[in-house]
Parts: structure tokens; sequence; C-alpha cells
């Protein structure tokens, strides 16, 4: 069974000039013409069309699909692994990138205009994380909290930015002296420094009962992106996120003992 330049064109989706250039590269030549002198694909040649059109789908330049063709030295496995580990870096990089686009949005979203050095002066290391973000909106959609927090965040002023991220600096250089000077997690020093936290939220964002401040502060452990808003990863150590959230869960069972008291 043979197939014209045309037929193979359709059903393999490629153009006929694509065809022609595999030919002129000696890739695929059509191994049969017509009595008319037209080409001629076989089963063989569309064996390997489909293999090119493997190698190119995966990024493979012509040049090096040839040299695996022709060359019996070349381990086409290799290459496909060599491929792949690209591939995962490709990808790593475009998520990176995605990752910056995702925090300019949520700038962009606070309502808040600034230029490249007031946004670093007033957020410092301190990113917005959208893909975080989003997920919390999803995931406290039906609370009034989530979107008062949300509503509050839209109207600050650049001013009041600059007031709530000075004011978080200053705790965060508080929580970083207590834990590198041993202080136990459920003592005094670190449970004021987590109600100042839940008292931060309250002032800034939305009201912030025990309970609410227990599972923000689970997220600490279990997503990097909802404690790297409390501190930067260049400030971080480890177990600090699970200091902060110990400290958290004993200041809210000490805040529910008084109130049980009253």
């Amino acid at each position: 069974m043979s197939y014209s330049v045309g037929q193979v064109s359709a059903f393999a989706g490629v153009t006929v000039r694509t065809l022609h250039h595999y030919d002129k590269a000696g890739l695929l030549s059509p191994s049969d013409r017509s009595q008319a002198g037209y080409r001629l694909y076989g089963e063989a040649d569309l064996v390997r069309l489909q293999q090119i059109l493997f190698y190119r789908e995966l990024g493979f330049p012509l040049d090096e699909i040839a040299a695996i063709f022709k060359d019996p030295r070349i381990n086409p496995l290799e290459r496909l692994q060599a491929r792949q580990r690209q591939l995962h870096e490709e990808i790593a990089r475009l998520q990176r990138l995605a990752e910056v686009a995702e925090r300019a949005i949520e700038v962009q979203k606070t309502g808040v205009p600034l230029t490249a050095e007031e946004r670093f002066e007033v957020f410092g290391e301190i990113a917005f994380d959208l893909s975080y973000a989003t997920e919390a909106e999803l995931k406290w959609a039906q609370s009034d909290g989530q979107r008062e927090a949300m509503a509050r965040a839209d109207a600050h002023t650049k001013e009041d930015w600059r007031l709530l991220m000075g004011e978080a600096a200053a705790w965060r250089a508080e929580l970083l002296s207590a834990f590198d000077e041993g202080e136990p997690s459920c003592g005094e020093r670190a449970m004021d420094l987590a109600e100042e936290h839940r008292l931060h939220i309250a002032r800034w964002f939305t009201s912030c009962p025990p309970d609410m401040h227990r599972r923000i502060a689970d997220d600490f452990v279990t997503d990097p992106r909802a404690f790297a808003l409390v501190v930067p990863p260049s400030q971080q150590r480890p177990g600090l996120a699970a200091y902060t959230r110990k400290a958290v869960h004993a200041n809210a069972a000490r805040r529910t003992d008084c109130e049980e008291q009253r």
C-alpha cells in the first residue's frame, strides 16, 4: 500500500512543505514513485514518519533525530532519558515563572500601585503566593472571615501596608529571638507572641478567634507557602514552623481556659 504526499499530509497532520523538508534533509525520503513520477510513501516510511513526529513532539532538533537514525553508536534510550531530564528542568523553570506571575497578580489585587522599589521596601522578602491564596479562597469560600479579610486587604492604602508589614517584621524578630534563645513553645513569651500574631490578623484583616488561629497555624507545618507569608525562607530555621504552631495552640488553649473560668 502506497500513499501520496497529499494523503500522508492529511492523515499525519503535517504540511506537504514539512514532508518535502524532511525529504531534503535526508530524514524521510519516499521509497517509491508513481508511474507519473510522484513520490509515494510505503508502510515503512510511515513508521519512520511516526518516529520523527514523536521525537519532534519531545523537542528534539532535526539534526539530532537524523543522528539517532543514522549512527548505530547512539543509544536512543539514553537520548530519551536526557531529554526527560531537560523537560523536568524546563517544567520547574516554567513553574517558577508562573509563581512570579502569580505573585505579581496578587500584588495587583491589593489595589496598591507600587513601584519595584516601593514593593521591596514595603513587602521585603514576604511574597504573596497566588496559588496559596486561591486555594485558601476555595477552602474558606463560605467563610465570612475570608471575605472580610480580602475586602479589607483590597482597601488598605500604601501606608497601611507599610505599617502592617513593619509591625509584622518587629513581631518576626521577637519570634526568631525567642526560638533562638530556646524559649519553650508553651512558655509565656512564646504564647504572648502567638497572641500578638492573632491580634495582628484581627487588626488588619479579620477577627481571629482561637479556633481560627489554630487552623491558620496548622497550615504553617503542612504548607511551606503559608509559613513563608509569616517568615521568609531566608530567615526560617529547622523546626520554626512547628514551634510557632505549638505556641499558637498553647495560646489558644490558654485563652479558652480563661474564657471558661469567667
